[in-house]
């Protein structure tokens, strides 16, 4: 066997190894995807019962108001505080999610995923808020499944739409002091002119 022929066998070997491993890869970020798409579709339903089928038993989520869930039962607290019972604060809420490239693997079993969400919450009030936020998920395959182990949340805390009503409502009474000084002072000032008028 010449030197040729075993260069071509090996070449062989290796691009049969490389393509096999490509075609690996390609069917763990179609899982993460199918993972992704029904995660969202179970948020947008208020499907929690299925959302939490698609985290680990030992997730950690922390939320965009900074609050942290430990498990499932964490996370199924959490949506019931926020969304049942008279002191529910969320109506309801809706999320678009974009990922920023694909999920970084470590080995077959781990991967980092982030990108940014828009996010819409109808508060118990009525009131709607727009939120654009980032997040980073952190994924584990066990037993052949791809889980959610740890997933956090945040908001741009310099611009977001709850700051912005801050300052609109600061604006707003800014403005009605103003106006209300500027009324007090000229009926002072027309009060002591008159009593100037009759002494």
């Amino acid at each position: 066997m010449t030197n040729r022929t075993i260069f071509a066998i090996l070449l062989t070997l290796c691009l049969s190894v490389s393509a096999s491993a490509s075609e690996a890869t390609d069917q763990t970020h179609d899982e993460l995807r199918a993972l992704r798409d029904d995660i969202v579709d179970a948020v947008n339903k208020g499907d929690v019962d299925r959302l939490l089928t698609h985290l680990s038993p030992n997730v950690v989520v922390t939320f965009e108001n900074a609050e942290v869930a430990r498990g499932r039962d964490g996370v199924r607290a959490y949506y019931d505080k926020m969304t049942k019972g008279p002191d529910a604060l969320v109506a309801s809420y809706q999320t678009s999610v974009n990922v920023d490239e694909l999920t970084i693997l470590y080995g077959d079993n781990t991967g980092v995923a982030f990108g940014s969400a828009n996010d819409r919450f109808t508060l118990s009030s009525g009131v709607g808020l727009d939120v654009a936020s980032r997040w980073t998920a952190t994924l584990v395959r066990e037993d052949g499944k791809w889980y959610v182990a740890a997933f956090h949340a945040s908001a741009n805390m310099f611009d977001n739409p709850i700051l912005h009503k801050m300052k609109n409502t600061a604006y707003i009474a800014g403005i009605f002091g103003l106006v209300m000084g500027l009324v007090v002072g000229v009926g002072l000032m027309v009060a002591f002119g008159r009593r100037r008028e009759k002494a």
